[in-house]
């Protein structure tokens, strides 16, 4: 069965999603992207977006997503970073990343409406494309480290003859994880430029799934589209589950949802709470995976165990190495708390562009760690305890605090300021930002977070900004960020 692509409850038909296809990765190829080269993407979720994605893989290059609440400084060192032959963009971001991108990228505007004129024109004038199909290459998605720049993932192309092997893995555990086959009838709102969502909307394509892609989430909207449509597939985070939530009784009840039978949520860790209360309401439909860019899928947990295993991010993935090491190495007991080594056999070996030395950190005995930390309990599930870097994971996002401290300290009157993260119960996390400020300084929290709206992202601007006369330092030197942070954390009852 073909794929079917809906996006904002019109369907686009297969013919003319494939004729673009072919027809981007003719205008891509004249541009001089070829095998092996880096495509950027900075677009709202659209058509558009997934039509570039499988033009890049029809010519063997590297799709590179860049979240499009990107100001200059931070599109502009993805784009110099991953050598971006491309750079298709919506009208409007274009203008707010002006002067960011390289000289020698070529760039593809795609408008800033729905309708996307301006892409559907550049498309008409592009010959499609005849020549042969190469070996498709992965998405290459930046993800930040502690230095606060990001980082490329480059994964590496399997050998030809392990293809066939590797793909039929990948398949295997886009049944089993994401839930996606040919049956499915999936809704996607989340955002494009993550990982997950990413990769969610191009199995559902690959898999020949009918794809409900929204612009974006809207609580009722989700309800209305699965009575509607009777859709059975959804990928859906924490955060969404607590809007929806909040929802008014007898909106709730509004809506027929017995037609859905799975629901994946990966990328920030689901609350019992909030997990059990949606199974209440929706059935044993919520599943739940931890997963990583580099890693791939780790562990899954069907909702069935939830109840049993409330907390648990679930048992390893078919195939999947988990070890729990201290910091020598060692392997630990079940419910001693260390470091997360795991290796996807179905994911191959990558590498961080331009940054090998970064790679190798994370590797022991062939297995990786992103600095999580966690414990197995004696059936070897997995339990998520503490994070060993600072990364703040917010709604399903990643927020590095030392690319938001580098700005926040560059502002005059800052004297020093530490960002971290605090309990949320709608986000899972939000940020915080502890800031001393100098002397005969007169600066607000108003004042500095529309500072920082004009240095970085939005969603990156700390909700909470808290004054302190001298912050608390370590004997080295370092700022002690978790004295700053446990109080919030001792009063929500959790570490995580």
């Amino acid at each position: 069965m073909q794929a079917r692509l809906y996006f904002d409850g019109r369907e686009m038909p297969r013919p003319d999603f494939d004729d673009a296809v072919l027809r981007a990765a003719g205008g891509f190829e004249r541009l001089g992207v070829a095998e092996g080269d880096v495509v950027c993407l900075m677009l709202r979720n659209h058509p558009a977006f997934l039509e570039a994605a499988f033009a890049a893989r029809r010519l063997g290059a590297y799709t590179c997503p860049v979240n499009w609440h990107f100001k200059a400084d931070e599109a502009g060192w993805i784009l110099r970073d991953s050598g971006a032959r491309l750079l298709v963009v919506q009208t409007d971001l274009l203008a707010q990343i002006a002067g960011a991108v390289p000289p020698g990228v070529a760039v593809v505007e795609a408008g800033s409406s729905a309708d996307a004129p301006e892409w559907r024109a550049w498309l008409a004038a592009q010959p499609r494309h005849a020549g042969p199909e190469r070996a498709a290459r992965y998405s290459m998605p930046y993800t930040s480290g502690t230095t606060g720049r990001p980082k490329g993932i480059r994964r590496i192309a399997p050998a030809p003859a392990d293809a066939e092997r590797s793909a039929r893995l990948t398949a295997d555990n886009v049944r089993l994880v994401y839930g996606l086959d040919a049956g499915a009838r999936a809704l996607l709102s989340a955002p494009l430029y993550h990982s997950a969502p990413n990769t969610y909307a191009m199995q559902a394509m690959l898999q020949g799934a009918a794809l409900y892609l929204q612009s974006r989430f809207d609580p009722e909207e989700t309800l209305r589209l699965i009575d509607r449509e009777k859709l059975n597939r959804a990928y859906l985070v924490p955060t969404m589950f607590s809007r929806m939530l909040k929802l008014p009784e007898e909106v709730r009840r509004r809506y027929d949802l017995s037609s859905m039978e799975f629901v994946l949520s990966m990328g920030s860790t689901c609350a019992p709470a909030v997990k059990q209360a949606m199974i209440d309401w929706w059935g044993p439909v919520i599943h739940e995976s931890y997963a990583a860019s580099e890693l791939g899928v780790v562990t899954f947990i069907r909702a069935e165990e939830a109840l049993r295993k409330p907390g648990s991010a679930g048992r390893p993935a078919p195939g999947v190495q988990l070890k729990i090491l201290d910091a020598e190495g060692r392997e630990l007991p079940p419910r001693a708390t260390g470091l997360i080594y795991a290796r996807q056999p179905d994911y191959t070996d990558f590498s961080y562009n331009n940054n090998d030395a970064a790679r190798r950190e994370l590797e022991r005995d062939g297995l990786w760690t992103l600095g999580d930390m966690g414990w197995l309990d004696e059936d070897g599930y997995l339990y998520l305890s503490d994070r060993a870097v600072d990364m703040v994971i917010s709604g399903g996002v990643n927020i590095y605090p030392a690319e938001i401290e580098a700005a926040l300290i560059a502002m005059p009157g800052v004297a020093d300021c530490a960002v971290f993260g605090v309990p949320d119960a709608e986000f899972g996390e939000s940020l915080a930002a502890a800031v001393q400020l100098s002397k005969d300084s007169s600066l607000g929290e108003k004042d500095i977070k529309e500072w920082l709206s004009r240095k970085i992202a939005g969603y990156k601007v700390p909700r909470l900004v808290v004054f302190h006369e001298q912050l608390p330092r370590e004997d080295s030197g370092k700022i002690f960020k978790r004295r700053l942070r446990a109080p919030y954390w001792e009063k929500a009852g959790r570490k995580i």
